[in-house]
This record gives C-alpha cells, structure tokens and sequence, in this order.
C-alpha cells in the first residue's frame, strides 16, 4: 500500500508546523537525509529539531500528501477555502456549501462518496501514512541520545511525550476513517514485509493508542524547559486522552462493539483524563463580556497567554499565513437550520428552552430569528443589523441575509458564518492572514467530563455546575439543571434529557473545531446526514421583498433572488414546506438534494480504501459494501 512515499527520510522544513518560531541551528545543521545515521542521534537538539519536523509532518494540509488531521487554518492561502476547518464542517449537518471547491465533504454527507483512485483523496486526509515513518524514525532513535543533567532528562522525556502524543492521535484518525488499519510501530524500508500484510483490527489499534497517549500523559512536562515556544504539554496530552476515551466509549457503546464493563472503562478513563486537566491552571476566557467572549477567541490576532488555549496553530507574518478569512464570507455557504435551531432561547421567566419549547422563539424574519437566543448564535452566524461593525458596510439591514444572486458576501443558507472572522485580517489579502487558529480548547474538555459522566450514570449538578455552567455563564445563559425538559426533536433518541443538553451544548460550544461530523458518527447517527438541508425561513413573498433584492445608488437592481425557472437565475432559491412554513431548501436541484441523499449504517459509517492503495497490497481488503 502507499507507504513507499514516506519511507525515505526528509530534510525537515519547520516553517508550516503548528509553532513557527524558527530553528536556525537546525536549518544549518547537515542535511538529514538519513534519519537514522548515527551523526544525527546524539544531543537533545538532535530530538528537538526532529520533532519540529513531526509538527510539520501532522499538518502539512497544503502540499502533495494532503494530510491534515491537525488542521488549523491550513499551511497555504488556497487550501482555507477546501479543507481547512471550515469547510470540513460541509460533512456534518452543521454546514452546507454548494462551492465547487468544497462538493468532496458534501459528497461525504450526502452518502455519495466515490472510492477515490489515489492515496491521498479526498481533501480530508486519506491514506497518508508520512508522518507516521517520522514519529516511528524518531521512536526507533531517540534512545541513542544520551543525557546527564536534569534539565536534559526532562527534555529527552518530553521529546518522547511528543512523538508518543502524535502516534495517538494519527492511529485515532485513521481509526475514525477506515476501522481496522495497518499497526506498525517501528519506521519501514522499501524491503519490509509489513508493507504487504493486512489490517490490524480497530480494538487492538486502539489499545496502543491508549498507550501511546498515557506514556504523552506521563512524559510531557506541564511546562517546557528554557520555555520553549507553543509546544504540546501535558495538559494537551491529558485533553487529548479525553477525546480519544470519550470517543471510543461511546463508539464502542452505541455501535455495539463491546459490553458494559469494556466501553465503561473507556468513559472511566475520559473523565479522569478531564478532571486532571482541570487542575493544571486552564481557564475559560472570561472578561463578562457575553456579547463578545466567545468570539474572541475566534477572533484574535495572537492567541498566546489566553487561559483557554491548551493547544494553537501560531500563524506569522513572513513565515506562516492563511487566507481562512477571505474564504468565510465570499463563497456560497452557511450554517443550516438544523444547527441555528439548537441554540436555545431565553425564556421570560428566566429560563432557557429549546426552539420546540419556546414560548419566545420566532422566525418569521431573520431579525426575530435571533432575538432572544443563546449569544453564541450571533457570534457564530451574522445577525442582520450587525454587518456595519462585523463587515464594515454601510448597507441597511434588510441587505442581509443574502441568497442566490445579491452578489458579493453570498449564502447558500441565510445562514452567514462569521466564526473566525476578522475584518482587519480580510483586508490584508491572499495569504497574508495572520490571526492564530484554535486546536484544542479548554472548553471541550469540560463538555468531555460532562458528557462522560452523562454516559456512566453519575453526573451531578455539581459537574454540571463547572462544565456546561461555566461555558453559559461566559455568555450569560442560564444554568442547566439535571433532568431538563426533553426537546421534542430528539425525543426519538432513547436517551436522557441530560445527555441531549450536553450534546446540544458541544454542538454549539465547538462547532466549526473539527468535531461535529466524527459526534454523529460515534453516537451511531449518521441517519442526520440524509435529512434535508434547510436554510432560512423564506416565504413566497420573500421573491419580491426588498430585503432580497440589491440595488445601486441610483435605484438599478445589480442583484436579487430569483425563483427557480426564472431565465435570469444562474443561482435560484428553492423552498421546502415544514408545518406550513417554507425554508431555503440549499440543495434543491443539485447532486446533493433530499430525494438523492442516503446513508448505509453497514457502510457509511467507514470511508472507502483508495483503488491504488488496495491494487499495491491486496491483503488491506475493503471496508463494507464498498
């Protein structure tokens, strides 16, 4: 299989990886093209300079391996707009996109993938094993360092903690894809013979990916010597191991792939894994400010010091720069109606209730939409009236939201994301963004605890009281309390009250982080993803109301929504009907519409082996029905 592409050593680039402070002596050290020569291995600046590489490796989203499980802003301009942490969210029901750039996640969601010919296709990752030769090089070779002083024993540790942290984390990708894969643990040669055997079962990978983030956990220091700029420390590790417990908890729970007793055991070490991270000083970023907080920390130009980061992509002017902005507010796009009604409203007698409960909730104009709901709504999606301070124009509100063909800042929703946009950052164009990008959050840590302990049986309020609380009353939301009214939208679920408040809270918390498409899949709903994709409420009047139509200074329309049929559209807005209401219907009358969308549980579930891969070792096989 396409392993040979990674097997031959590099010279080690650390200009992309998720830090960028550079390493001149090691740019001027001897060529490494033989990773395992014993010049190399010799001094702790051996083993930093090589895991400066692994950084590299794990998020080189922008060049011909594609691998992007660290995904960030990406490592160039273009890729923002086709696989970055955005677009990626296309595969869940958090997000729709009809930009041709970005159809390989609606084909994802939509259950019309195709079995890609090549290695690393599609644009999420595929089978790209590069960075695992390097941290398995470095696994084979660290030992042969030698070290004397505290200060160099700590070092070696935490050398060893790094590439340890980033195995786990590469075996939970290629897990969450394809199930069963190849485990190796030691770096190959063309000559190998575990280049031609088949597919370790997932159980066992896992079981080593449990290993490799404990010995993370054990061996990364809470604080690097010399104070060595955004490295992963232990708290990364232990957040880390609190995603990776919770997931396959629950994935073992709910894909009935285990007893009690086992997938228990998994939830077990996810909340301990939480409460310990909880000790290590973290904090939810809090100035009171609901109405900005939780943008802020989209939003910032320079992440470090913010109490919430365990983990960041550091982007810089000269070395590392993005486009992620530029993307956000120029292509057809947005959130669905499905995601906009999970953010709760506030209730006149204090409380907060979901859109089915609601005695305040109101859609009968994107202004209503908003009103009276979670903050988190307005800081993810545009409020209309907002656009002046968020976009700085100085079109009226009724310009906003913008559909089919009103012409620049378009949407395929109604639904405009603004989560990670910076007007300042927009204007200094084509990759030359600079903000820094978001990995792991102390926020998914808490939500990790609280949905753990929701799972095994044992949540208290107390929990819910430094969780879920915590991250409402950044926003001034109002309390959970145990046993909350059951939303009707998930009643079908068979699950408690508390466990649909706690999804409904990450859902909202974490959306646009890489983590939504891989919940539905561990929850075993999967089902969601062949529903209809909805937008705004958009009523028959609405073709001719002036919100919807763009006009000049002189009055000339130069853009506005047209009915499908109408010889002008080159982007009608179809509708859909739910209780006598009418919706954007986003992907009417293309590939990706209601009546074409599927999803197979004994397929869907896992992504399909490339034809070239499976030509070169037959013995990988083929997931299910594939």
């Amino acid at each position: 299989y396409e392993i040979a592409q990674c097997l031959v050593g590099s010279e080690m680039c650390i200009r992309d990886r998720v830090s960028t402070s550079c390493n001149d002596s090691f740019l001027e050290r001897t060529p490494t093209n033989d990773l395992n020569s014993q010049t190399f291995w010799n001094t702790t600046a051996d083993l930093q300079s090589f895991c400066n590489g692994i950084y590299n490796a794990v998020s080189d989203n922008a060049g011909t391996d594609n691998y992007n499980f660290i995904l960030g802003f990406t490592n160039n301009a273009y890729n923002g707009k086709t696989n970055s942490v955005i677009p990626i969210e296309a595969m869940s029901d958090n997000y729709a996109t009809v930009d041709g750039s970005q159809t390989w996640a609606s084909a994802i969601a939509a259950g019309l993938e195709t079995i890609p010919s090549n290695y690393n296709s599609p644009l999420y990752g595929g089978w790209v094993w590069t960075a695992l030769h390097r941290i398995n090089t470095f696994m084979d070779n660290y030992d042969k360092v030698k070290v004397a002083s505290t200060t160099e024993v700590t070092l070696k540790k935490g050398f060893f903690g790094e590439a340890s942290l980033f195995r786990a984390w590469f075996y939970l990708d290629k897990v969450q894809k394809y199930g069963d894969v190849p485990l190796i643990t030691h770096a190959l040669t063309t000559d190998s013979p575990e280049l031609y055997v088949g597919r370790t079962p997932r159980k066992d990978v896992m079981t080593q990916v449990l290993i490799d983030i404990d010995n993370a956990c054990k061996n990364l220091p809470d604080v690097w010597p010399g104070n060595l700029p955004n490295r992963v420390t232990k708290g990364t590790a232990l957040a880390l191991k609190a995603r990776i417990c919770l997931y396959e908890g629950t994935y073992r729970k709910y894909h009935n792939l285990s007893d009690k007793a086992d997938y228990e055991g998994w939830l077990e070490k996810a909340v301990s894994a939480a409460e310990e991270c909880m000790t290590l000083g973290y904090k939810i970023y809090d100035t009171g400010n609901p109405d900005k907080d939780y943008a802020t920390l989209f939003t910032s130009d320079d992440l470090e010091g913010n109490s919430e980061m365990i983990m960041y992509r550091k982007y810089a002017k000269g070395l590392l720069m993005h486009r992620q902005c530029g993307y956000i507010i120029n292509i057809r796009a947005g959130g669905t109606k499905d995601f906009a009604d999970d953010f709760l409203c506030k209730e006149p007698d204090g409380t907060a209730l979901p859109t089915g409960l609601s005695q305040t909730f109101d859609d009968s104009t994107p202004e209503k939409t908003f009103a009276n709901r979670d903050p988190r709504m307005a800081q993810t999606f545009l409020k209309p009236g907002n656009q002046a301070s968020i976009l700085n124009t100085n079109m009226g509100s009724k310009s906003f939201p913008r559909l089919g063909d009103m012409g620049s800042w378009p949407s395929a929703t109604g639904y405009h994301l603004i989560k990670y946009y910076i007007l300042e950052q927009d204007k200094k164009g084509y990759g030359n963004e600079t903000h820094d990008a978001p990995i792991i959050r102390y926020a998914e840590v808490l939500l990790s605890l609280a949905e753990a302990k929701a799972e095994l049986g044992t949540l208290t309020q107390s929990d819910l009281d430094k969780t879920i609380n915590i991250l409402r009353d950044r926003v001034d939301m109002p309390h959970m309390t145990l046993n909350p009214p059951l939303d009707p939208k998930y009643a079908d679920l068979g699950i408690s009250s508390d466990l649909v408040e706690i999804r409904r809270e990450r859902r909202v918390e974490l959306s646009f982080e890489n983590l939504r498409y891989q919940d539905l899949m561990r929850w075993a709903q999967g089902d969601k993803l062949k529903e209809r994709v909805l937008g705004i409420r958009f009523e028959d009047s609405d073709y001719d109301n002036e919100r919807y139509i763009q006009r000049d200074a002189e009055g000339k329309i130069t853009g506005r929504v047209y009915k499908p049929g109408d010889a002008n559209a080159a982007a009608p807005v179809y509708t859909y009907e739910v209780n006598g209401k009418h919706y954007v219907d986003v992907y009417a009358g293309t590939n990706y519409a209601a009546e074409k969308r599927v999803f197979d549980p004994e397929k869907d579930y896992l992504r399909p082996i490339p034809t070239s891969v499976r030509s070169k070792n037959p013995e990988l096989g083929q997931n299910p029905k594939w």
